[in-house]
């Protein structure tokens, strides 16, 4: 065998070597990142899509429903007083506003989420703060991780919406929300997200993006704030 074909066999043999690395490194990049995993339905009859990302299934939407898990109602408050003082589970649309909800999803004070009945859909539940921060490390930590996690452009965000790129699938959007003095604050703006994780007797832990930044920030709240709530699948 002349030198000149050796040449070849081995241009030939590398070239085979890259052509299946290359596939791999495709493959692990498409098993990794934003893959859609079906959907999940509430007790209303919602259908919210799924994806996967990391080892977690997230919600792409965010939580509408006006009934616990066991088909009881989640108190409508729509009344501002009535909002700042009430103490137990209550939900509310955005200005009052159903067709807004049905962009944005529906806000829940705290103790709709707290409830023992469970607001979310079956074969899921309101994430904790440390499955929020799996989600947040995910995508490289607080500082960027929102770039990644908005939606991007500026049919719902408000420019410049920084950094989003929606490359994740989880397409957070910015619902506002609701102060514990009833007003409605920030749609378009800023999106707020509860954990299920209490912090104090007044106040439990939240997540929140803005339009100007790409950081994910960690928020101590009054347990009476109205925020959105988008939910995770359960470990199987």
């Amino acid at each position: 065998m002349t030198r000149k074909t050796n040449n070849w066999l081995f241009l030939l043999v590398i070239t085979g070597v890259l052509l299946v690395l290359v596939s791999n490194c495709k493959k692990d990049n498409d098993d990794d990142n934003n893959h859609s995993t079906g959907t999940v339905t509430d007790i209303d009859g919602n259908i919210y899509h799924t994806v996967r990302i990391g080892t977690q299934v997230w919600m792409v939407e965010n939580l509408k429903t006006t009934r616990y898990r066991n088909g009881d109602s989640i108190s409508l408050v729509t009344d501002e007083a009535q909002w700042a003082n009430i103490t137990t589970g209550a939900y509310c649309n955005y200005d009052g506003d159903a067709n807004i909800a049905n962009t944005y999803g529906r806000m829940y004070n705290w103790y709709a989420v707290f409830d023992s009945r469970n607001i979310a859909p079956v074969g899921s539940h309101v994430p904790s703060a440390v499955e929020w921060k799996t989600l947040v490390d995910y995508f490289g930590g607080v500082y960027v991780a929102a770039s990644w996690l908005k939606e991007s452009g500026t049919t719902h965000w408000q420019s410049p919406n920084t950094g989003a790129t929606g490359e994740s699938g989880f397409l957070a959007l910015p619902g506002g929300y609701r102060g514990d003095d009833g007003v409605f604050y920030q749609l378009g703006n800023d999106g707020y997200w509860w954990t299920s994780i209490e912090h104090s007797t007044t106040e439990a832990w939240a997540r929140s993006m803005y339009y100007c930044y790409e950081t994910v920030y960690y928020t101590s709240c009054s347990k009476s704030f109205g925020f959105s709530v988008r939910c995770i699948k359960d470990n199987e």
